[in-house]
């Protein structure tokens, strides 16, 4: 199968004032590619046939644009995510057929710009939408936090949307209303069904950079892996371990990748041995299987945890203890990136800059003569 990336890759600054602008761009993409063989409107759900969105989100600075490249098939050399970037892929059907057309969005910064993922998230997306979480397994102290920030924020985005498109459902005429939109369901044989929360849509944990997590002690990566085990199987994902640095991996990667984008078999390989890399689609793995929190040199009824998944992540705290300093303070100013260098803009913001001290100096200097006067 053949993947052709979208015509440009739109990479923007966002804020909430700017979600028209974008979506323009977006909507732009999308009749671009209708126009050189897109599917038919699927009466007013949002998307057409064929059509998929997949929103990637994870921790900053862990591999998640160089993923998402190496399943599209693209040769270029990966960019930091500064806010919110929009791309979108094609898949090949057959002859003379409208191919599947996927829209994906990444979402930099890691837990710092969450309130951006309101954008890719809508009463128009949320049918066919799915979403990917990149954690990066070479720095587990930030794992936790960074998985339950950005999960919590997306669910919430996803049943905020799903909310407005049963309302927009409901506005139109019967003869035009599509099949009633409803959440993800389980089946009924799913393991542990009455004790999970799932995730209101599909959702695919990757575990980036396996080859720099190899490197911490056995039972520092058993923590990880049954830590990560339970988080996927609480939220029915799958989960996967990665490496942009092993085409297996990553082979078994893009197949995940092109299940939720293109409806693609996964395949079956199930792998849950912590000494290898983790391969577990949803429904897989059980409680039982993945056993209790690993309590070694922690005492569990010292916690007062208020349910399972607070008790794990106690657990798993005491193991590797957060880290205290903030990615909002890490935020580069975008107008000092050399990536988004414009020189004569530049030139002039420098002027302006210089401007603005000599106006503070002078302001510094007339205020100390009135000082001095008084």
């Amino acid at each position: 199968m053949g993947y052709v990336g979208g015509l440009q890759r739109q990479q923007l600054m966002m804020a909430k004032t700017c979600t028209d602008k974008l979506w323009d761009l977006a909507a732009a993409a999308e009749v671009q590619s209708r126009e050189s063989g897109g599917g038919e409107d699927v009466g007013g759900g949002g998307e057409a046939a064929g059509e998929r969105s997949v929103f990637l989100t994870g921790s900053k600075a862990g591999g998640k644009t160089s993923i998402l490249l190496r399943c599209l098939d693209r040769d270029e050399p990966a960019k930091p995510t500064l806010a919110l970037e929009y791309t979108f892929g094609r898949r090949a059907t057959g002859h003379n057929t409208p191919k599947d057309i996927a829209h994906l969005w990444e979402l930099g910064g890691g837990t710092s710009l969450s309130d951006l993922i309101q954008i890719p998230i809508t009463a128009a997306s949320v049918r066919s939408l799915s979403v990917i979480l990149v954690v990066d397994l070479s720095a587990p102290c930030a794992l936790w936090a960074t998985a339950e920030t950005l999960l919590q924020a997306a669910r919430a985005h996803v049943e905020r949307a799903a909310s407005r498109a049963r309302q927009v459902d409901k506005s139109r005429p019967a003869a035009k209303r599509p099949p009633p939109f409803a959440p993800r369901v389980l089946p009924k044989d799913f393991p542990d069904r009455e004790l999970i929360s799932a995730f209101p849509v599909p959702l695919l944990i990757i575990g980036s950079k396996y080859d720099l997590f190899q490197e911490l002690p056995s039972d520092k990566r058993k923590v990880v892996c049954k830590t990560l085990r339970f988080v996927a199987h609480y939220h029915a994902a799958s989960l996967i371990f990665s490496s942009i640095k092993s085409e297996s991996l990553m082979s078994k990667t893009k197949s995940f990748f092109s299940h939720l984008a293109f409806n693609v078999d996964a395949g079956k390989t199930v792998s849950c041995d912590s000494s290898k890399p983790l391969i577990i689609p949803a429904g897989s793995d059980s409680f039982s299987q993945i056993g209790s929190p690993p309590t070694t040199d922690v005492d569990i009824t010292s916690l007062h945890a208020r349910n399972p998944k607070d008790l794990w992540k106690k657990v798993y705290e005491r193991i590797f203890p957060p880290e205290n300093t903030s990615e909002k303070k890490e935020v580069k100013d975008p107008a000092k990136d050399p990536q988004y260098s414009e020189p004569q803009i530049d030139a002039m913001r420098a002027q302006k800059d210089q401007e603005l001290e000599e106006y503070k100096k002078n302001a510094a200097k007339s205020w100390k003569g009135l000082e001095l006067d008084t």
